[in-house]
Parts: C-alpha cells; structure tokens; sequence
C-alpha cells in the first residue's frame, strides 16, 4: 500500500484531523541516510508530522518547513514538505545509536534532545515566510508539535507519531496523527478526544496491523462521526536539480568558485536530502566563475 493522508472532520464541525501512513516514505529516507533504528524512528515522525502541516497549507506552491534542534546527539532534525505532503528531511548525524529506553523502546527524546527549540517556516509565496519557534517540551517530536499549535497557532492539538523499526532495520511501519479543536469545542468534545486516545494505544501499532490513515482515524476518534474529506498520496520527494545546484555554486561569487578551482580542480556536490550527486569539472566550474564574474 502506498503512503497516504486523510483528512477528516467530525459530524459536528468541532474537531478536524488528519492522518497519514508514511511507511514507504520513511523507508526511502532511512536509505537514503543510512540512518540508525532511532535516527529512523526521529526523522521518520518528522516527514510524517511535516507532511500532514504541508498538507494542510493548500496553495500553490506553498512549502513548510520543520526544524527542531534539541541539543542531542542526532543534531538538527529537518523536515520539508510541499503543499501536497509529499516530504524530505534529514538529520545531522543519521549513524548515532542509543541503548533502548527501560520499557525497549527506541529513545528518540534522548537522541533528539529536549533543551532547545522547534522552528516551523510556512513560505506561502507572500513578501515574508512565516516563522514560529517554541521551545521543545522533550524531544519526542509528536508532543513537540501540539505544543507548537497550542503556543504559536493557539489551536488545541493532540498529535501522536509513530516508527516501528523491524529487526533488520527496515521500517516496518510509520505514520500518525494530527487532531484538533474548532472554535466552539467544549470540555465534552476534549473528553471525548482524550478518551479515544487513551483506549487507541500507540500509534506504531495500529499501523502495524492496518496500515490504513482511515482506520487509524475511525481508531482514535471512535466517540466521534466523521466525515471524510479527502485523501492524499504522499512521497518523499526531492526538488533538487543540477540548475539549482549551479546557482548555489554561483551564490559563492567568483572569488570562492576560482579558490575550488585552485585547491580541488573540479566539486562533487551532493544533495543533503537526496542521493543524488552533481560533478563539476574544471571547465564547467571556469564557466561559472566567469558568469558570476559577470553579475
């Protein structure tokens, strides 16, 4: 089954929520980064919550990005999503490893980090991007988002985010979800939502055994009829390209392109999201410094 969002709103207009399957995804991202069991399971909720908040911005072109910086081993974590969800992310030391947590579960909050902040970018093509940045309530990156919500955004948000890493290192599941309160939602409607996702359990597991968003929604939100709104395949997807990379490699200005030239004769310039890898002999790097010569 490929990676998918839903999108729901209950019957009564008082909660919203979406979530996504990101198996596959984060599977591509593990490779990718030869990442370790818990660089996987952090960058891999990452993607997924990114995905879901890129989903939801709906304009042309419209991008956000997830920042978090917590101060752990695994560095910054980064994640990008376009306006369909479809992602890319990576983080600064994919190889770091952790003993397991007391209860034998991946600790991400220790790799990630709980001193420091989370940062999300929305580039909605105006004049500026908005930036939100919060401080991180522990570095398990689920809490960490509805703490952005409630603090930036002032939307009450329960958000819970998965990875179940298989024995081969292989992404056996992944996924989660982002609920949140309408205007006019009371204490009965949080009661209902807090009492649907004490009775789930864990996120990872329900997609284990149905990796369908749908029913991981119906899961959740069980006190709640919901209309379904849509459904999105999603990716990870890398907009990176040899134009783009040409322009980087122009933004260093003619001083710094003739100094590679000097030192290295030619650049391998690799993609930090992707595998991809962009080769720059000597005469294509000549070229370019002469072009940036000419601005």
């Amino acid at each position: 089954m490929s990676d998918y969002i839903v999108r729901a709103i209950s019957t009564d207009g008082l909660v919203q929520a979406a979530a996504i399957c990101s198996r596959e995804l984060t599977e591509r991202a593990r490779q990718i980064h030869h990442a370790s069991p818990v660089a996987t399971a952090a960058l891999g909720r990452a993607l997924a919550g990114a995905s879901m908040m890129g989903n939801a911005l709906k304009g042309q072109g419209a991008s956000l990005t997830l920042q978090i910086k917590g101060g752990g081993p695994l560095g910054t974590v980064l994640a990008v999503s376009d306006a369909e969800g479809n992602v890319r992310g990576y983080v600064a030391n994919p190889q770091v490893d952790l003993p397991l947590r007391d209860d034998g579960k991946l600790d991400v909050g220790g790799a990630v980090g709980g001193e420091g902040t989370i940062t999300v970018i929305k580039d909605l093509h105006m004049k500026e991007p908005y930036v939100g940045t919060v401080d991180l309530m522990g570095g398990e990156i689920a809490e960490d988002i509805a703490g952005y919500f409630v603090e930036s955004e002032q939307i009450p948000t329960a958000c819970a985010l998965g990875v179940l890493v298989d024995r081969d290192h292989s992404v056996k599941a992944a996924g989660g979800y982002l609920i949140q309160l309408m205007p006019g939602a009371g204490e009965d409607t949080i009661a209902k939502v807090e009492g649907g996702i004490m009775a789930a359990g864990p996120v990872s597991a329900i997609l284990d055994r149905d990796p369908d968003p749908e029913h991981l929604l119906r899961t959740v939100m069980s006190d709640f009829e919901l209309k379904i709104l849509e459904t999105c395949p999603v990716r990870y997807k890398c907009y990176c390209s040899r134009q783009r990379v040409e322009r980087a490699l122009l933004s260093l200005g003619a001083d710094e392109l003739e100094g590679i030239l000097r030192e290295q004769g030619s650049c391998h310039m690799t993609c930090q999201f992707c595998d991809a890898v962009y080769d720059f002999d000597r005469q294509q790097l000549e070229q370019l410094a002469a072009d940036a010569r000419k601005k």
